[in-house]
């Protein structure tokens, strides 16, 4: 089944079952206190498992003279029915061990009985039960159809309970709180189906009665009834109830219930004079309705009244994100016959419409004909000149649900005319399959149409990216669309304390290159390879930098601009002075934690994260390509590399220099080691490039042509295993 269906089938039944749901959990959330308040009343005796059905027996015997019968409930209070030496009836709860009477059985609140009421009936009676069984049906499916959600979104049942990045507050919680709070609303949904099946006779009965033969009663051997061998072998734990014999007649027995069968004892003899399993049915019905309500368990009482408050969460957040797509609606004031520019969009929760939409109403503005719909809407545009694909990627690399046909339509449908493209990506760095499905998308789009830019790719809804995406767009087209940060801005998230314990001055390199090393306030956890996000104005222009993980502290290598935001910004900072910024997770640039050779190529301040990782490497044998411009300019790191090689984390590094001797640059001196570039990649050695986009450009063509050369396999072969890692701007 595709996604859409599941998320519609979800959808569908919670709109259809919102008030009793909503209801229930209200009622739910307030019962699941009753059994907490019986729990902590102070007529429990602790470890039933080590007093035995005769003693208790025994000790009853010795302090009443007639003893009715002896119960023990959920809670293990045990409760019997005795007649006293002076005649008077003592009902209530009991210490088993002394038989000491405690105080009279807790009468359930009228509150809790009304409460209890509305929520089995809603006062309805029998069709009230019956509604609220099929809202507990209903919400059984809601909760496996939402799991399955999970599942296409996470792409395995093993990564299941993989970390969920925080790119909305809604959507986050929703699935958070649903993998947490999944098992014990399943539990809730079968038993409050099962005890509705129960109430209207829909479960199969076990006729059962025992079959005793009273002509074979014997009163002999007598035997005391504390050396009842059944009675000394039988915990109270396992006991539900315990009637005593009215007479002392032969005929009359004592008759002992326990949790999995009833067995019927003579009196004077301890023989067993009938013995009968108790129906599944019956064990079932007990086990539903203690898992259902939470009684015998304060701990199991909370984790219902916290999933339960968790379904009032889910109706609010899911009706959020509903809401939140259908706000984001796409409309057109020009057919898509008529229009000039197309825009289609790929979204899962709607977070990426409004950038779309913004894009789309400043080309209206600017009197240009646009025309935007969702990419699964793929069709032929007669007058379409470019075609602008704004996407975002579900869960681990998959297309959104308003995209998962479009690769599909886009090999049936053809243009007539000559149309370039453009595509721009949506998704989180912390998500190792960063933006692949806009990747998928221009792979695909290469093939018939004009690639008028590369891949454009945005971390975290950043506005700031997206800016500086429609102005390579403007200059490509002409024209001059800017699109208003309303609507569109976020809160940056700095909430990490930072300190400065070092940092190098821009004079003194001749790149005007500086380092600064960040000490955490706090242990968080990161490493080498991640990213930092600094907001230098503390909006949402947002500045990332890779990241180095040297002996605990972040080091960053900064290129430095004289009208530049962000270096100016961090440039300007004193030792000790504290910076607030942002760790973002970048799980796809990590280092290897198994790999049979790692090769790091990078230029200029690239070489950050490689310098931390090389601090991070144990026995994984790794070489080092930098690009730079002068040998002065490897002044800034010489003496990490120098002890990195010196303590063998770096096995050999070469600097290649594009302003001295030969003019070299790094896909130069990958053609001249081609061979070992090859072996590499054949014995499943991993290859990390960090720096410039054009680098990475000119070292991705070198490596195609090496890779069909010597090993007869295209670049992509070793892309699609995961052997290339890339992280470039």
């Amino acid at each position: 089944m595709t996604i859409s269906i599941w998320r519609y089938s979800h959808l569908a039944l919670a709109v259809s079952s919102f008030v009793f749901i909503l209801l229930a959990s209200i009622t739910g959330i307030i019962l699941a206190f009753q059994p907490i308040s019986e729990q902590i009343q102070p007529y429990k005796v602790a470890d039933l498992n080590t007093i035995s059905v005769a003693e208790l027996v025994t000790v009853f015997k010795d302090n009443y003279p007639e003893i009715i019968d002896v119960k023990v409930d959920t809670n293990d209070f045990v409760i019997a029915s005795v007649f006293t030496e002076e005649g008077d009836n003592l009902e209530g709860y009991f210490n088993p061990k002394t038989a000491e009477y405690l105080g009279e059985e807790i009468e359930v609140s009228k509150f809790f009985q009304w409460v209890t009421s509305l929520h089995r009936s809603l006062f309805l009676k029998g069709i009230g039960r019956f509604f609220v069984g099929l809202c507990s049906f209903l919400l059984f499916l809601i909760a496996v159809s939402g799991s399955v959600l999970i599942l296409k979104r996470q792409r395995s049942l093993k990564k299941f309970f993989s970390k969920i990045v925080n790119e909305n507050f809604n959507q986050y919680w929703h699935v958070v709180l649903g993998r947490l709070s999944l098992i014990p609303i399943i539990i809730i949904t079968v038993t409050g189906v099962y005890l509705s099946l129960e109430k209207f006779d829909l479960l199969p009965k076990a006729e059962t009665s025992h079959n005793i033969d009273f002509d074979s009663l014997s009163t002999t051997p007598t035997q005391a009834v504390s050396e009842f061998k059944l009675f000394k072998n039988t915990p109270l734990s396992q006991v539900k109830s315990l009637e005593f014999p009215f007479s002392e007649d032969v005929e009359d027995y004592f008759i002992l219930k326990l949790k999995d069968k009833e067995v019927i004892v003579n009196q004077f003899t301890g023989a067993i004079l009938s013995e009968i399993k108790s129906p599944l049915v019956d064990m079932f019905s007990g086990l539903s309705l203690n898992l259902h309500t939470g009684k015998g368990s304060i701990l199991w009482s909370i984790i219902l009244a916290i999933a339960t408050a968790n379904i009032l969460f889910f109706i609010y957040s899911g009706f959020a994100m509903t809401l939140k797509r259908r706000a984001s609606k796409l409309k057109n004031k020009y057919k898509k016959d008529d229009a000039k520019y197309i825009i289609l969009v790929g979204s899962e929760n709607g977070s990426t419409l409004p950038f779309a939409n913004a894009f789309h109403q400043q080309l209206l503005k600017a009197g240009e004909t646009s025309y935007i719909s969702e990419l699964n809407n793929y069709n032929t545009y007669k007058k379409a000149e470019h075609l602008i694909i704004i996407t975002a990627t579900y869960g681990l690399g998959e297309p959104p649900t308003n995209a998962s046909k479009f690769l599909e339509r886009l090999k049936a449908v053809q243009q007539e005319q000559t149309v370039s493209y453009s595509v721009v990506g949506f998704g989180s760095l912390a998500y190792p399959a960063f933006c692949k499905f806009a990747f998928d998308v221009d792979k695909a789009m290469q093939i018939k149409y004009n690639q008028l830019l590369e891949p454009f790719t945005i971390n975290d809804k950043s506005v700031e990216a997206f800016s500086q995406w429609i102005q390579k767009w403007n200059d490509k087209v002409g024209l001059k669309i800017t699109v208003p940060k309303d609507g569109l801005v976020s809160k940056p998230k700095t909430n990490k304390k930072l300190k400065i314990i070092s940092k190098t001055k821009v004079s003194e390199n001749p790149d005007d290159t500086f380092l600064i090393t960040l000490k955490p306030k706090k242990t968080y956890k990161f490493t080498s390879g991640d990213l930092l996000a600094v907001y230098p104005k503390n909006d949402y222009r947002e500045r990332l930098y890779s990241i180095g993980k040297v002996n605990g502290n972040i080091q960053l290598s900064v290129k430095y601009y004289e009208n530049g935001l962000a270096s100016n910004y961090l440039n300007n900072f004193q030792i000790n002075n504290q910076l607030k910024a942002r760790i973002i997770q970048n799980s796809a640039f990590h280092f290897p934690k198994k790999a049979s050779r790692v090769v790091l190529i990078a230029n200029g301040t690239g070489i950050a994260p490689f310098l931390g990782m090389l601090h991070q490497n144990r026995q994984t044998e790794t070489h080092l390509y930098l690009g730079l411009r002068t040998q002065e300019s490897n002044a800034l790191y010489e003496s990490q590399i120098n002890a990195l090689l010196k303590q063998h984390k770096l096995t050999k590094f070469h600097l290649i220099l594009s302003q001295e001797d030969k003019k070299r640059y790094v896909q130069d001196v990958l053609f001249r080691d081609a061979i070992f570039i090859a072996e590499t990649l054949n014995n499943k050695g991993i290859i990390m490039i960090c720096g410039s986009l054009a680098m990475q450009n000119g070292v991705l063509n070198m490596l195609e042509s090496i890779c069909v050369k010597y090993n007869n396999k295209p670049l992509s072969y070793y892309q699609n295993n995961l052997q290339i890692k890339t992280d470039c701007y």
